[in-house]
C-alpha cells in the first residue's frame, strides 16, 4: 500500500471477548455501517488484538482515529476525543499489561518511520466491565452512537467542511 493523504482510518482496537474490552471494534464496525463516512474517506478497521501488523494499515493513513476502552477517570460509559500531543500525553500515562503491544508502541513504531499523521485522534471510551463476556454493558453500549458521532465530527472538521 502507498500512502493516502485523503484517506482517514478510524482503528477499533480491543479483545472483542472481554465484554466493554470491544467497545473500540464495535464503534469502529458502527463508523464502517454509516452512510456519512464514505463521504468523509473514512476506512473502519477492526483493529482487534492485531499489535505490530497494524503498523502498516496506520502508517498507509493521511490522518488516524483509534477508538479504545480508557480509564478516563470518569462516569461509565463517557466519551473523551484526545487530539495530536494530547493523544500523545494520555498514551504515555494509561497502565497495561507489560506483555502486550499497546498502542504507545505502535505509535514509536510509527515515529521511528517517520509516518505519524499530524492528523491524529484517540477517542475513548470509559469501560463498565472488563471480565470475559460477548457484550457490552448497558452504558458502554449507549456510548456507541455517541462516539461515532464524535469521529463523524472531528472527520469533518479535519475536511475543513
Amino acid at each position: 500500500m502507498t500512502k493516502d493523504n485523503d484517506r482517514i482510518l478510524v482503528l477499533g482496537v480491543g479483545n472483542i471477548l472481554l465484554s466493554d474490552e470491544a467497545v473500540g471494534v464495535r464503534v469502529a464496525e458502527a463508523v464502517g455501517a454509516d452512510p456519512r463516512a464514505a463521504a468523509l474517506g473514512l476506512r473502519a478497521l477492526d483493529g482487534g488484538t492485531m499489535g505490530l501488523s497494524l503498523l502498516v494499515e496506520m502508517e498507509d493513513a493521511g490522518a488516524l482515529i483509534v477508538v479504545d476502552a480508557a480509564q478516563l477517570g470518569a462516569e461509565v460509559g463517557a466519551v473523551r476525543v484526545f487530539t495530536g500531543a494530547e493523544m500523545d500525553g494520555f498514551l504515555r500515562r494509561r497502565g497495561r499489561s507489560p506483555h502486550d503491544i499497546g498502542l504507545d508502541d505502535l505509535m514509536d513504531g510509527l515515529r521511528l518511520r517517520g509516518a505519524v499523521p499530524a492528523r491524529r485522534a484517540l477517542v475513548g471510551i470509559e469501560p463498565a466491565v472488563l471480565t470475559i463476556g460477548e457484550a457490552l454493558s448497558p452504558q458502554v453500549a449507549a456510548a456507541v452512537p455517541q462516539a461515532v458521532e464524535c469521529i463523524l465530527n472531528l472527520a469533518q472538521s479535519w475536511r475543513g467542511s
